[in-house]
């Protein structure tokens, strides 16, 4: 097998690899805390970074690495949010509220543009769970407004026209087609590293076999010595005559003659 080729197997193992590790960490995150997800994310970066610098043949892996890394968090939790939100469509129970209380959210002690609004039906019961969460203004305490709610009292309770799955899921789907193009940009990337260092390493063979010909090489009559310049064809007329000035030959009076006087 040729190494183009294993780079591309490579390449779609660890695409599939990128791929196979979001929906875990996705699966995981809904029954696992940070305390074992961390570690797992980290040991994720670790490994990806070894593949990728193996794959694209210096150090840039590790940045894609990064990359991949920080755009499958980015993924994982646009997916956890579109969970949520199919988890409502599907179990939610339409019903008519009536805003009884609202606060800002704390951020870090800070009050955001977002809001808390507490629900209460119609009878006055309030809805279990969390608050109702929108911008700052949205609801005015008193105002009637219709909500999916959570049954089990698990989830917030949202608007119908918040509570749609599909731009969360085109936003997952979009990262991680991010994801899969930082692999394959690392995967071109090496390709074009191990490209220029198979060109310089013929290069520097082509020089030494120039060198060892134009010192060995026996002069004609006139006290020329002419190589081919078929079989050095990475090197030019300019760094061939370069190479026999440093043995002490001069070029010809024609420019373009690979002939150089003793």
């Amino acid at each position: 097998m040729s190494r183009g080729h294993h780079r591309i197997l490579s390449a779609i193992g660890i695409g599939c690899y990128v791929l196979a590790a979001i929906v875990g960490f996705f699966l995981l995150a809904d029954h696992h805390g940070s305390g074992l997800l961390v570690p797992l994310w980290i040991a994720h970066g670790v490994l990806l970074a070894v593949l990728l610098t193996k794959l694209c043949a210096d150090e840039t892996g590790l940045s894609a690495a990064l990359l991949v890394v920080g755009v499958s968090l980015v993924a994982v939790y646009i997916a956890d949010l579109a969970r949520d939100d199919l988890t409502l469509e599907r179990r939610g129970e339409r019903i008519t509220a009536v805003v009884v209380r609202d606060w800002p959210v704390s951020d870090h002690g800070r009050k955001a543009d977002t809001y808390d609004y507490a629900l209460a039906r119609r009878d006055g019961t309030r809805l279990p769970g969390p608050a109702l969460q929108a911008g700052s203004g949205r609801f005015a305490v008193g105002q009637r407004v219709t909500v999916l709610a959570d049954p089990e009292g698990v989830l917030r309770p949202r608007t119908p026209g918040d509570a749609h799955a599909t731009g969360d899921v085109l936003g997952v789907g979009a990262f991680a087609l991010v994801a899969l193009g930082l692999v394959g940009a690392t995967a071109r990337r090496g390709a074009t590293v191990a490209r220029r260092r198979e060109e310089r390493i013929r290069l520097e063979e082509q020089e030494h076999t120039l060198r060892e010909a134009l010192r060995t090489a026996l002069a004609d009559d006139h006290g020329f010595v002419e190589v081919h310049p078929g079989h050095y064809p990475d090197v030019s007329h300019r760094r061939a005559a370069a190479i026999a000035g440093e043995l002490g030959l001069e070029p010809a009076d024609d420019p373009a003659s690979w002939r150089f006087r003793r």
